[in-house]
């Protein structure tokens, strides 16, 4: 389970290092082999190959549905298959690191069960502009709150 979030670098030819505390999680479970990909171009999502089968496995049921065709149309358009180094760097599609600016400094973000690489400028300017709104910690109250037994 990815969590948290932490800054680091992209090279000048394109290979993020994975931060130490996500690559500890990576290493428990045998973890070499990412699928990185995006749903709208401006972050990366890496994916643990296993965890990427998975989904692609529950969308297999539905590939003539309208609205995972569009997904995996713009996930395989972002999307390449990609192994760690070994110096625990993996990297990133050219056409996505252009698109997203991943060119520099990033921040990654643990989102459970990926790993998010959003430019890190961009980021921090857009938090002022995104934060928890009333509705959204409502929903989050219901969605949070314990089961009945």
């Amino acid at each position: 389970m990815f969590r948290g979030n932490h800054p680091a670098k992209v090279d000048e030819k394109g290979r993020l290092k994975l931060p130490a505390a996500f690559k500890q999680l990576l290493d428990a479970e045998g973890t070499a082999r990412f699928y990185i990909t995006s749903t709208d171009g401006s972050s990366a999502e890496i994916w643990p190959l296993s965890e990427w089968e998975a989904r692609e496995t529950k969308l297999a049921d539905y590939s003539m549905d309208e609205a995972v065709q569009r997904y995996i149309n713009v996930t395989s358009y972002y999307g390449q298959q990609v192994e760690t180094d070994t110096q625990a760097r993996l990297l990133l599609p050219q056409i996505l690191r252009g698109k997203a600016s991943l060119n520099t400094d990033v921040v990654v973000l643990g989102k459970m069960k990926y790993l998010e690489v959003v430019n890190r400028e961009n980021f921090e300017s857009s938090l002022a502009t995104n934060e928890l709104t009333a509705e959204n910690r409502k929903s989050l109250a219901t969605i949070l709150q314990p089961k009945a037994q």
